[in-house]
């Protein structure tokens, strides 16, 4: 996910370019298993110390139910705005300071963007926080590890956890 935009650095205050996205990005990050490219938009606009990004863009991944560990595939949404900093003029070649930025913000000395790391962590951001396999899910047994959306499991739901049996015999007392 490179671009080049020195002609655009070379472009007045306001200048713009559109770009449609359609990005495989198997490999970005292990935590991500992305099952569909991503697609959208990219805009980029001309600022006075560098370039503002607009991305819209949709994709899917596949999570594990947060109830029962099951497989489960999730559309997720980016939509965000980063500006990216030169840290070259690209008319003189003169070095600018940017060390106080993030570096995944920054313009290399090629006047190229490198989108991945930030589309990354958009993404890892977008991951829904309990995603569900189904609204009805079971789960799972807390006694057996059983999946309950396959059926009752064959433990004795009574028989309890038996780290707590010295505890249990106090209340008998």
């Amino acid at each position: 996910m490179d671009y080049n935009i020195a002609q655009l650095l070379k472009q007045p205050i306001g200048a713009a370019r559109e770009y449609d996205l359609h990005e495989d990005l198997h490999g970005l990050d292990p935590a991500l298993d992305l099952t569909e490219p991503l697609g959208g938009k990219i805009k980029l606009l001309r600022s006075t110390s560098g370039v503002l990004l607009a991305l819209n863009g949709e994709t899917s991944l596949r999570v594990h139910c947060s109830r029962c560990l099951e497989p489960v595939v999730v559309p997720v949404s980016l939509s965000f705005e980063e500006e990216f900093l030169q840290t070259l003029d690209v008319i003189s070649g003169v070095p600018l300071d940017a060390s106080k930025e993030d570096p995944a913000l920054l313009i290399d000395s090629h006047h190229e963007l490198h989108l991945a790391d930030v589309v990354r962590e958009y993404l890892l951001i977008a991951l829904p926080m309990h995603p569900l396999c189904r609204e009805e899910c079971k789960g799972l047994c807390q006694n057996c590890g059983y999946n309950l959306n396959d059926g009752p499991c064959a433990c004795d739901a009574n028989a309890g956890d038996e780290q707590w049996s010295a505890l249990k015999s106090l209340l008998k007392e």
